[in-house]
């Protein structure tokens, strides 16, 4: 039996199907959330929930798609040239992806190949082949946890400031408003978890991120920091809906930030554009190091500036807010606030000072390199490291 962190585990597969049905649930719930508001003639607030669900789904469908094809193509990974998805070319692929249907056909082969490999692996003889069964396994779990981030950050986050924005400016919460930002809070935390979980098992040179007091630690680092972003944002809407504008701009600086790094994640100019535009939105709410290079310099200065952005928001809307904003509405942001940016700062502290794994020393083949990379491995290595 091979060491267990480069098992395919049962644990592991009956989560993929948890977190399937949070990633039904939560695009449920707003889109139930985006019929109410329409119902009572909130053509705005129902207009921007579903543009947010429609923009993550186009976006995870074209990289779902993209990566399909590179992969069909990929001689180490599909020598053969075989479909990527049983018996479907890649017109069939494409016919797919347009219904909207490229994540949940994700889920069903990883999925159902888990299936066999983790429950009913009496074909696997030798070690080698189990080792290449699993491997695989965690290659297709690795993309589809690209894409959920991709859609946590284009959708969920979104969803989170936009509710958060209704329920503190306009009297009252709906059953169905709590629901949306509760699942919507769980699928950015699941999100993050199972990212970088598969981000650290696929790199050969990163050693696997410990279950645990680290996990839990870099989770809280995440969703604090990620929190005061998000409430920030929300009063600085709340003093003013230009508020946007700003939030905007600094969108389009991150975007450019990404360009003059000159990231290579796409096999295509067109894509590697719509890339960067979702890195923008990425670190419009948290810290990613978007080429995989030493960047302590970079996240001081980061969250030094959110810093600023987070005490500022507060103390603008009190100065310059509405009268009808209470003391208690008040203090109670400001106290979650400044309570949830200095816990995430001292997890991020913590995390990386104590818990962080160290990377393996690996030395390069003469002949090959790292040798037998296979696209994902190429697209896991070039994408957003924590």
């Amino acid at each position: 039996m091979f060491h267990s962190d480069i098992q395919y585990t049962k644990l592991r597969w009956s989560l993929t199907i948890a977190g399937l049905v949070l990633y039904v649930v939560d695009i449920w719930t707003d889109i139930a959330l985006a019929l109410k508001y329409f119902q009572e003639r909130h053509f705005v607030w129902s207009g921007l929930t579903v543009t947010f669900v429609l923009v993550g789904l186009l976006v995870t469908q074209i990289f779902s798609y993209a990566w399909y094809r590179d992969d069909m193509s990929d001689v180490l990974q599909n020598p053969e040239g075989k479909a990527a998805v049983s018996g479907m070319s890649k017109g069939g692929l494409a016919a797919l992806h347009l219904c909207g249907m490229g994540i949940f056909t994700r889920f069903y082969q990883l999925l159902k190949k888990g299936f066999k490999v983790v429950w009913k692996s009496t074909h696997l003889y030798t070690l080698e082949e189990r080792r290449e069964a699993h491997h695989r396994l965690f290659c297709l779990a690795t993309d589809l946890s690209m894409l959920k981030l991709f859609e946590a950050f284009l959708e969920s986050v979104p969803q989170l400031l936009l509710q958060l924005y209704i329920a503190l400016s306009h009297d009252g919460c709906s059953v169905m408003q709590y629901l949306s930002m509760v699942f919507s809070f769980f699928n950015i935390a699941w999100a993050l978890v199972d990212y970088r979980r598969c981000l650290r098992r696929s790199l050969p040179q990163i050693s696997e991120m410990p279950s645990g007091v680290p996990t839990i630690i870099y989770l809280l680092y995440k969703l604090c920091t990620i929190t005061s972003h998000i409430l920030s944002y929300t009063l600085l809407l709340i003093l003013s809906t230009y508020s946007t504008i700003a939030i905007t701009v600094l969108w389009m600086l991150w975007t450019i930030w990404a360009h003059l790094l000159q990231t290579n994640f796409c096999s295509s100019r067109g894509l590697e554009i719509v890339y960067r535009a979702v890195v923008g939105v990425i670190l419009t709410f948290t810290f990613f190091n978007v080429k995989g290079q030493d960047t302590r310099v970079a996240m001081t200065l980061y969250y030094f500036f959110y810093s600023l952005v987070n005490i500022s928001a507060p103390l603008l809307l009190v100065l310059l807010g509405p009268e009808t904003q209470t003391v208690t509405f008040l203090l109670t942001v400001s106290g979650i606030i400044f309570g949830c940016l200095m816990l995430g700062l001292v997890c991020l502290v913590l995390y990386y000072l104590l818990l962080h794994p160290r990377e393996k020393c690996r030395e390069a083949d003469e002949v090959d390199g790292l040798g037998g990379e296979t696209e994902t491995t190429t697209r896991v290595r070039n994408f957003l490291q924590p």
